[in-house]
């Protein structure tokens, strides 16, 4: 089975077709490959509301059951380098307070 094209979009950094996906787990946004594999480790399929639901096919749940697709997350095949991120976690502070607060 293969996502329809409404799920479809394009990634930013590469360009490839992907699709968004909730993950089981946690309900978090997830990009996938939209061309389904047999390499892939997650399992996706589309839930009563038309969303498109993920889970990790692991040895505990190996099997891909009906209405379910193997696909890659996107994370492991985008060509474009991950965004650059600060080293404290912070942003930049720009500027300086000319006077202190007032109380």
């Amino acid at each position: 089975m293969k996502p329809s094209r409404a799920h479809i979009t394009t990634c930013k950094g590469c360009r490839a077709p992907i699709c968004w996906a909730l993950t089981s787990a946690n309900g978090r946004r997830q990009p996938i490959d939209a061309e389904p594999t047999t390499e892939g480790n997650v399992a996706v399929m589309q839930g009563a509301d038309g969303q498109l639901y993920v889970r990790s096919v692991t040895a505990a749940r190996p099997d891909i059951r009906p209405g379910e697709w193997q696909a890659m997350p996107h994370h492991a095949t985008c060509t474009s380098p991950p965004p650059r991120r600060s080293s404290s976690g912070q942003r930049a502070r720009s500027g300086v307070r000319p006077a202190p607060w007032a109380r």
